[in-house]
């Protein structure tokens, strides 16, 4: 699984990137979550897309749609923000982004946040709303990054044990394991200029409430199942959370699953956040788009 190694281009785009990211976080004031959406916001909607807010339609969240997504197939996204943060809303640039290249509507799920919910209830909700979207389409993938790269694969566990049919899942540096016991957790504390392991702790303990913090539901890289969809991990080198891909890329394999795992040099957590300054996001989505199209293909194809 080699490095996909970093353009000279992005090197100073990447070292700008970070001293903005440590100016935002140090003088941005306001309520915590209406900060992180701001930050997250940043990202641009994809030209020839368009966004629409749903409270029931399957369940709370926001569709994006490129004007020319395939109707018999369908993407579930869920976001990060460590459980607690985040919203479909300030998500969808990087839904549109992905939605573009995969030419293929996306679902963002407002998926209830900690410490007001705790496990299972996010995890329920998305396993709901995947079965709502799959009753609708012939075919349907699911895409998370972060918090919800982990709630992703948690879900794509679930839909195995449920039955419902998943052509393939996607995540860009997912957090597969709430006791935060990986190497890089310590060894990149100071590099990662986005996550903090006292941040991360925090937003386990507020997320899982009296369960485990190793319980699969939350961190699924203890409960590998060897019956997953095609799986694509895209990671930055320089994250706390790399050994969160690693590992559960390797414990895939080791039950004769099918994952394909990206290691971005230099890059950041979820930098393809940053289709606008890095080059390499744009390639890591477009990545990530051609494996979705061509799995999403793939089922179709099988059903006719």
């Amino acid at each position: 699984m080699p490095l996909i190694p970093i353009g000279d281009d992005d090197i100073p785009a990447e070292h700008a990137l970070r001293a903005e990211f440590g100016r935002f976080w140090l003088t941005e004031q306001g309520e915590p979550r209406a900060v992180y959406d701001r930050f997250i916001a940043a990202t641009p909607i994809a030209t020839d897309v368009t966004v629409h807010h749903v409270t029931n339609d399957p369940t709370p969240g926001v569709w994006v749609r490129p004007a020319d997504a395939a109707p018999d197939r369908a993407l579930l996204f869920l976001h990060g923000g460590g459980y607690g943060l985040g919203s479909a809303s300030a998500y969808a640039g990087l839904a549109s982004q992905i939605a573009a290249r995969a030419r293929v509507a996306v679902f963002a799920l407002d998926y209830p946040l900690a410490p007001e919910s705790q496990l299972p209830e996010a995890l329920d909700l998305a396993v709901e709303t995947l079965g709502r979207i799959c009753c609708a389409h012939a075919a349907v993938a699911i895409v998370g990054e972060s918090a919800g790269g982990g709630l992703a694969l948690a879900t794509a566990a679930r839909a195995v044990q449920e039955r419902l049919q998943v052509a393939a899942v996607v995540t860009f540096s997912p957090w597969t394991d709430l006791s935060l016991s990986g190497a890089s957790v310590r060894e990149h504390g100071i590099i990662d200029p986005l996550l903090d392991p006292a941040y991360l702790r925090a937003s386990a303990a507020a997320y899982v409430g009296p369960a485990a913090l190793d319980d699969p539901r939350a961190s699924p890289l203890f409960g590998v199942v060897d019956d997953l969809p095609p799986l694509l991990i895209q990671v930055g080198s320089d994250e706390v959370l790399l050994d969160d891909s690693r590992r559960f890329a390797l414990a895939v394999v080791n039950v004769g699953g099918t994952v394909r795992l990206e290691v971005w040099e230099g890059m950041h957590h979820v930098f393809q956040l940053n289709v606008d300054q890095l080059a390499s996001a744009g390639r890591a989505l477009d990545s990530a788009g051609e494996f979705l199209s061509n799995h999403l293909d793939d089922w179709v194809d099988l059903l006719i």
